[in-house]
């Protein structure tokens, strides 16, 4: 029997890791990262992957950085015959790469070579693409530059956000890697070499990127919010204070005021300027400080003193 290490972090991969397990693979070990402060509290938490893999009995090991030495020769020493990574958040080091029989895979939520980094799912749609899909290749010591494996394609749809794309694209990889697996172990698979002059990048999500620019189109601002939904929020400011953005849609309004001004008042939300004439209706937001909720319940709460005319995000305002 085949015996792999699975390497995965988040929720995107414990459907990838359940798979492997349930398509009758042996998975020998599980190498996470180390368990995080989360929240306000700071409570110490450990990754999705390993949380799976105690229910599965498997042994797990969380090195903080998998290029050590002791940590590396540990791994290398389970003698797997396959690495699989999803998600996982470091780069392997060449020595690992090349001690499985079959060598070390990737399974990566784009159709590379576009989108390599941390964030593709988010980028996908901050960008407006109309389809992404989950690439299987092998790995590299430069960063989603090996040799690709197998790809499937997904549509984006006008509505899907990160957290919807984020579990199609979980199903589409753990689908595509039980094709791929049997493929790759028997030898039928080419690898074909990305094209370096179609790369493009998807970085991890930095703070100025989440604050709106209503001076941006509206479509560009309407994919920023879902771009950036359920994490990490788009946000603006109002009165000073930072009110996160959770979800909005697009009217088409034609109103001239300028960039970030309420034009009118909704009983399910309040409509905003942006930099053409396709406005932002916001109708889910998070006051700073509160829980996030509906904006007509904002508007007949907390929120009932906003009016047409208001601005949203002025340059003087607190970030």
């Amino acid at each position: 029997m085949t015996k792999i290490i699975f390497m995965g972090t988040p929720d995107f991969s414990v459907p990838v890791l359940k798979r492997i397990i349930d398509e009758g693979f042996e998975v020998i070990a599980v190498v996470t990262q180390p368990d995080r402060p989360v929240g306000r509290k700071k409570v110490l938490t450990p990754p999705p992957v390993k949380v799976e893999a105690e229910k599965q009995g498997i042994p797990v090991y969380q090195p903080e950085k998998i290029r050590e030495k002791e940590e590396l020769e540990k791994i290398i020493a389970l003698g797997a015959d396959l690495v699989v990574t999803a998600a996982f958040g470091q780069i392997l080091p060449n020595e690992l790469l090349e001690a499985p029989k079959y060598g070390c895979i990737n399974v990566h939520a784009s159709l590379l070579p576009e989108l390599r980094g941390g964030a593709p799912i988010h980028y996908s749609i901050l960008q407006g693409k109309e389809k992404t899909g989950i690439t299987i290749m092998y790995m590299a010591e430069k960063l989603d530059a090996g040799d690709i494996l197998t790809q499937a394609e997904v549509a984006i749809a006008e509505e899907d956000n990160v957290g919807t794309l984020h579990d199609k694209l979980s199903k589409l990889g753990s689908d595509l890697l039980a094709e791929t697996l049997p493929k790759l172990i028997n030898g039928e698979l080419k690898p074909i070499r990305q094209d370096e002059d179609k790369a493009t990048f998807a970085p991890n999500i930095k703070r100025s990127e989440e604050k709106i620019d209503w001076s941006k189109t509206g479509g560009n601002i309407y994919n920023q919010v879902r771009g950036l939904n359920p994490w990490p929020v788009a946000y603006t400011t109002l009165n000073g204070s930072v009110m996160k953005i959770w979800q909005a849609s697009k009217i088409e309004h034609g109103n001239q005021e300028a960039p970030g001004t309420i034009i009118e008042v909704q009983n399910d939300g309040f409509i905003v300027s942006t930099g053409n004439e396709t406005a932002i209706l916001i109708t889910m937001l998070q006051p700073s400080g509160k829980k996030k909720m509906p904006a007509k319940d904002y508007l007949r709460g907390a929120g009932s003193f906003i009016k047409a005319g208001m601005k949203l995000g002025e340059q003087n305002e607190a970030n």
